[in-house]
């Protein structure tokens, strides 16, 4: 393995993914030509970080990061690559950088990898103005070369498919009648290999209707995901059909579909209340919000188990420059969401083409997925329609 990752920081109140910061050394050897070699991560905190700095730099203070390269005299082991060194960084003062910069804990720590690395291979910032430029122009460049590479990460864990079956009964609707059902439509998709069955009962009933959520409850052998507005009689039917988790939403009367995230921090008060109502009934509690930093802590704060990040605009945009800032705010917010404790689903106009992306961020438990699917079942059939999904979400390694 050409990164080792050692861990001796236990944090109380922030989550490390030792698989981002593990895919993110690889990459970055690639880009400096060293895919060939090796180096150790440390994770530390502050007080171990001060012991190294009075050890070996007559310090008495944590710093961000230390490099300790390989001396020339060092001994390699037969058979393994040279080694770099050791990085070692403070988690304590990354993530103090990273609140104060509004950035992720796990993009600080990333940046300061960058930073450790180049000391390993020779940079020195503090040898003169000149190198102390040009180091850190090199940073800048790594790092924007990092943020712009479109080749998905590898994923231990896939995430989940779960199909929003909601446009089934916009049709069924849109006639009066009783097809097509719903209740099959979520059959067909779950023995196609969907892992969740999505569906909102809105107070309009403009698709979904009691009839479907009671049905879909007894049938359902997947998981159950009621979207709902945090409102009386809804939060009523959600406490007595107890579905496997709800996700809170925002409706408006004359919006086509679901416009953008909830606002948490407006509407704190009336959210707690719902969230301890569900968590007494032992029902899990998602919130769907804009990929908003103060949105996520507000989410944190009030006691919900999940986010679902709003992937909406990252689908709607119309240029390749605004597409790739949506999706940088995704990645950051779905960072931000697991370090804070939360789990992180995403979705809302997700669809045959940006669906790998998001499927590929390795902190994204399940992706909401709905329109794109039922569309595309028009043309091949539902079971198609969910397979071809599910071969984006959970592609298929070599050799499998």
């Amino acid at each position: 393995m050409p990164l080792h990752i050692i861990e001796q920081y236990s944090p109380v109140d922030k989550r490390i993914s030792q698989r981002i910061l593990y895919d993110r050394g690889l990459r970055l050897l690639e880009l400096l030509d060293c895919s060939d070699q090796l180096f150790s991560l440390v994770l530390l905190d502050d007080h171990s970080m001060a012991d190294f700095n009075r050890r070996y730099r007559n310090i008495s203070r944590p710093t961000n990061v230390l490099s300790f390269p390989v001396t020339d005299d060092g001994d390699a082991f037969p058979g393994q690559p040279p080694e770099l060194g050791d990085i070692l960084i403070s988690v304590d003062t990354a993530r103090r950088e990273a609140a104060q910069a509004k950035c992720s804990l796990h993009f600080r720590l990333t940046e300061l990898i960058i930073h450790g690395l180049l000391h390993l291979l020779g940079h020195d910032h503090e040898r003169s103005e000149k190198e102390a430029l040009a180091m850190w122009n090199k940073e800048k460049d790594l790092m924007q070369q990092l943020c712009t590479s479109k080749r998905p990460f590898r994923r231990k864990t896939m995430p989940h498919l779960a199909i929003n079956i909601d446009h089934v009964a916009t049709i069924r609707q849109a006639r009066g009648i009783s097809r097509p059902d719903p209740v099959l439509a979520a059959g067909i998709c779950e023995l196609a290999g969907a892992e969740g069955i999505v569906v909102h009962l809105r107070e309009d009933r403009r698709h979904i209707q009691d009839r479907d959520i009671l049905l879909l409850r007894q049938t359902i052998k997947t998981k159950m995901n009621l979207e709902m507005a945090a409102v009386k009689e809804i939060i009523g039917i959600a406490l007595d059909i107890k579905p496997d988790m709800i996700t809170l939403v925002p409706e408006k009367r004359k919006e086509l579909t679901t416009e953008g995230g909830l606002d948490v921090i407006k509407n704190e008060k009336k959210l707690a209340k719902t969230i301890a109502r569900m968590k007494k009934a032992a029902i899990p509690v998602s919130i769907f919000i804009d990929p908003d930093a103060a949105q996520i802590e507000a989410a944190s704060d009030i006691g919900a188990t999940f986010v679902e990040l709003h992937t909406g605009r990252y689908c709607d945009a119309t240029t390749e420059q605004e597409r790739e800032k949506e999706f940088r705010l995704i990645e950051q917010a779905a960072e931000l969401a697991f370090e804070s404790g939360l789990r992180v689903n995403a979705g809302h106009g997700l669809d045959y083409l940006t669906t790998a992306r998001i499927a590929a961020l390795p902190t994204i438990e399940e992706l909401s997925i709905g329109h794109a699917v039922i569309s595309r079942a028009v043309f091949v059939g539902l079971d198609q329609a969910v397979r071809e999904m599910l071969s984006i979400v959970r592609p298929l390694s070599p050799g499998q």
